[in-house]
């Protein structure tokens, strides 16, 4: 046997390494999957739920208890700003537990005993074992939600970080193998097409849920269809934040920056299609330029940092060649399109924002991921549910009126699978988040994650005795 491929994680804010993984090969997976197999298998399926609840609370405290120390991980590998990663997202991951603590506590079978004759009850049961992948721009609070709804519902899970930021859910794996019975959770790394590829075709993997982009997920589809298991992929975006004129302006402007350069520019929610109606355009451009060239730029552990750098030299350099494809193309530059200036090391990019002359830009059309927004000016309100929809993406719209009305129409016509109002980015843990089109299948929150990780059963049982035909009888 050789020796196991070394993978190097990189810090984007200094370029320097900080850690060198070991890839886990097919054999690898193997033993993980065997092993959340045999902890499935030995008890953890029908622990009950007043167990499994105690569990996930004492998971939520556990790392409450290392909020700083997994917020440092994050940042570390990642760029996220340390602030954020310690009030949002380590903060998430704990809720993401108590969530479904609370949740199981109220899931219900069904009885149909309208037949005279019959009573027919529908149980849910867990599906075995969960292929989690995680995604690299926000890996601790989109990894722990996986973790949370799998073993919530009796599931056993094995979970792959990106390969580029794997050290949070590392450390998580390891303060929840603290709490929970030996295998209900492993952690694996590696690249998708070695790692990834041999979780997801693995015949003990019941349940793929995905997080990630839309030609990685097209091939795990695929690969989840051979062997017949469902799936959930949250994948790309190119998100319509449309501005109508009757929205509060001031408003709007602040959730319009936050909605596009929060997490770096990072996050598959992004409002990164500006849209603005021509009435209001020639102020809010104006507007949004001075801010975006304001932005401060800066290390992701100084509180003042508003904009920390991109996750890895090849996200830096996308962001940069679509900004400059995008000015061959006609886009008006509003503000930023270079490295950060005063930045001898890490991938810092100054924010972006252009003026597109239409929606066909290329820009408009390709998830950049990176702080990067298009502004699009549109006269009707037709126009704008026009141009919103125009893409290959459906994950989320924005919409801001102070219009009543307006605010009902837009929900109805806009081809997205969540639609915020009024409101840059929310969280509803109990509704459906996911998308339509290429932005994904499925959907992750309450009764989404018990739709994946649990199978319905159906049992019927006579009210009494009744004569059965009798055939071959002599």
């Amino acid at each position: 046997m050789g020796a196991k491929v070394k993978l190097d994680i990189i810090d984007p804010a200094s370029e320097e390494i900080v850690a060198r993984i070991a890839e886990d090969d097919a054999g690898a997976v193997d033993a993980a999957v065997k092993k959340a197999r045999a902890a499935f298998e030995g008890g953890w399926r029908s622990a009950s739920v007043e167990t499994r609840q105690r569990a996930l609370r004492d998971a939520a405290k556990a790392i409450g208890d290392h909020v700083e120390e997994l917020a440092t991980l994050e940042t570390l590998n990642t760029g996220i700003l340390l602030k954020d990663a310690r009030a949002r997202y380590a903060g998430r991951t704990a809720r993401n537990f108590e969530f479904f603590a609370e949740y199981i506590g109220q899931t219900a079978g069904r009885v149909f005993d309208q037949n005279p004759a019959y009573i027919t009850s529908v149980r849910r049961e867990p599906v075995g074992v969960a292929g989690l992948i995680a995604p690299w721009n926000l890996p601790l609070a989109l990894g722990s939600m996986k973790i949370a709804a799998a073993i919530a519902f009796g599931n056993t899970c094995v979970i792959k970080p990106s390969e580029q930021a794997p050290l949070a859910v590392i450390r998580l794996g390891e303060i929840l193998a603290e709490i929970l019975p030996e295998g209900v959770v492993q952690v694996i790394n590696g690249r998708g097409h070695v790692t990834g590829a041999a979780l997801v075709a693995h015949p003990g993997v019941a349940a793929i849920s995905f997080t990630g982009g839309a030609e990685t997920g097209r091939r795990i589809a695929a690969a989840a269809g051979d062997g017949m298991k469902p799936v959930t992929m949250e994948l790309g975006g190119k998100s319509a934040n449309i501005i109508f004129e009757s929205a509060d302006f001031e408003r709007a402007l602040d959730a319009a920056l936050l909605g596009v350069f929060a997490n770096n520019g990072q996050q598959c929610l992004a409002g990164s299609r500006i849209l603005v109606q021509a009435s209001i355009a020639d102020r809010f451009i104006e507007a949004f330029a001075a801010r975006t060239r304001a932005i401060r730029i800066g290390h992701p552990h100084d509180p003042a940092t508003e904009l920390g750098p991109v996750a890895s030299a090849v996200q830096r350099d996308k962001v940069l060649g679509a900004y400059a494809e995008a000015i061959e193309e006609g886009a008006r530059p509003l503000a930023g399109g270079k490295r950060a200036p005063g930045f001898e090391r890490g991938y810092y990019v100054e924010p972006i924002a252009v003026e597109a002359p239409s929606n066909a830009l290329k820009a408009c059309q390709e998830e950049i991921f990176g702080p990067f927004a298009t502004i699009i000016r549109f006269d009707t309100e037709e126009d704008a549910y026009s141009i919103a929809n125009g893409t290959r993406y459906g994950l989320v719209s924005y919409v801001w009126t102070r219009d009543l009305a307006q605010s009902m129409r837009a929900q109805e016509r806009l081809e997205s699978g969540v639609v915020w109002i009024n409101t840059p980015v929310t969280r509803e843990l109990r509704a459906p988040f996911g998308g339509v089109k290429q932005s994904g299948i499925g959907a992750e929150g309450g009764a989404a994650c018990e739709a994946l990780y649990t199978r319905e059963k159906t049992i019927t049982i006579p009210r009494s005795d009744f004569p059965i035909e009798k055939i071959g009888a002599v």
